[in-house]
This record gives C-alpha cells, sequence and structure tokens, in this order.
C-alpha cells in the first residue's frame, strides 16, 4: 500500500498506536505536522462515528492527502455507558483526575461491564469516506493497576489477559484494542479498495 495518510490527532500515545498498527499492513503515515498542517476542529457529533468524520475530514481538507481520524472512549453500563464520547472530557484535570471520577461514580455499583469503543475514519480529497466500529470488552476494576498505556487503561480489565490495559505491554495491547480491532476492519477495506482501482 503506498499512499500516505495524515493522522489526525494531536495526542503523541493515539499516534504511536495507530502508526505502530498502520506500519503493519505497510501504510505510510505522517503526523499533521509532518505535513504541514495545524487543525483542531470542535467535537460536536452526537456519535464516535460523527466525531471520527469531523476530524478526518479537517485533516484531509487542510492536506489535500489522505487523513485517518479515531474518536474513542469507555461505555460504562451502570453509568448509562457514560463517558461514551465524552470520556476525554468527563471532567476537568489529568487522566488520573478522570480515572478516580470514573471510580468514585462507580463506588456503589456491582456491575462493572464496560467496553472500549473505537470509530476509525478515513477520508481521500476525493470525497470517499470509509468508517469503521472496534470494541473490547472488560471491567471497571476498584483501583487503577499498571503503568502502560493511558486515558482509563489502569481500570480496565480484560478478562481473557487476567489483568488492566495498563498491565498489558503496548504490543499485546496493539492486537487486541478497540482501536486495532477498528483499524484492522480499515485495512481489509482499503485492501479492498486499492484492488478495486487496480481493476480500474
Amino acid at each position: 500500500m503506498s499512499e500516505v495518510f495524515v493522522i489526525a490527532t494531536n495526542n503523541p500515545k493515539k499516534l504511536r498506536e495507530i502508526d505502530a498498527i498502520l506500519r503493519q499492513i505497510g501504510a505510510s503515515a505522517v503526523t499533521m505536522r509532518e505535513a504541514g498542517i495545524s487543525t483542531d476542529p470542535e467535537e460536536t457529533g452526537l456519535s464516535f462515528e460523527e466525531n471520527a468524520f469531523i476530524k478526518a475530514q479537517a485533516a484531509c481538507a487542510a492536506s489535500n492527502k489522505p487523513a485517518i481520524a479515531d474518536d474513542s472512549g469507555l461505555e460504562v453500563d451502570a453509568l448509562n455507558k457514560a463517558p461514551g464520547i465524552y470520556s476525554a472530557r468527563y471532567c476537568e484535570g489529568s487522566d488520573s483526575d478522570r480515572v478516580d471520577f470514573l471510580l468514585k461514580n462507580m463506588q456503589d455499583k456491582k456491575d462493572r461491564t464496560a467496553r472500549f469503543v473505537s470509530a476509525v475514519c478515513c477520508t481521500f480529497p476525493s470525497g470517499e469516506t470509509i468508517t469503521v466500529r472496534g470494541e473490547c470488552e472488560g471491567e471497571i476494576t476498584y483501583a487503577p493497576e499498571g503503568e502502560n498505556g493511558f486515558g482509563y487503561d489502569p481500570v480496565f480489565f480484560v478478562r481473557e489477559h487476567n489483568c488492566t490495559f495498563a498491565q498489558l505491554s503496548p504490543e499485546i495491547k496493539n492486537q487486541i484494542s478497540h482501536r486495532a480491532r477498528a483499524l484492522d476492519k480499515l485495512a481489509c477495506e482499503l485492501k479492498k479498495r486499492e484492488m478495486q482501482n487496480a481493476d480500474k
């Protein structure tokens, strides 16, 4: 796959994850800075998919290159799927502040089921758009565990690995995460597109 994709994020940890996964399919990725653009559109969508499209479309329009954006978050069943699309804005402060706020809201909850959701959108200068979704099921722990990852990773327990996302190595997380699953789907769609274009 020879196309260069602009990764529409200002989050360096998310950028590393997306870049590492894209490399596995032979895609070439550049940051917005490397593409010579700066864009930070307001995320006014009412779903992960809508917000991913807003970010990808802005980066694509500014760079005139295909752009990939992810919008992701945590859905907690006992909190009516909150924080959801507001995961990064759940409360003021740092990642650890948001984790503490989540745990406070979960204090009296017996149902700890939750999932990470990632919607990934790829837009092309032609106006073509591909949008996919990946999910990873888990449970909310009673206290943070682990030093890896970012966001809510220290309190997201994955039963099949018997640990939190923050206790997984980046390599393992990049194989099983919601973002990895979404990007795997995107890779399949991009390969299909490449084959269709080759047949034209």
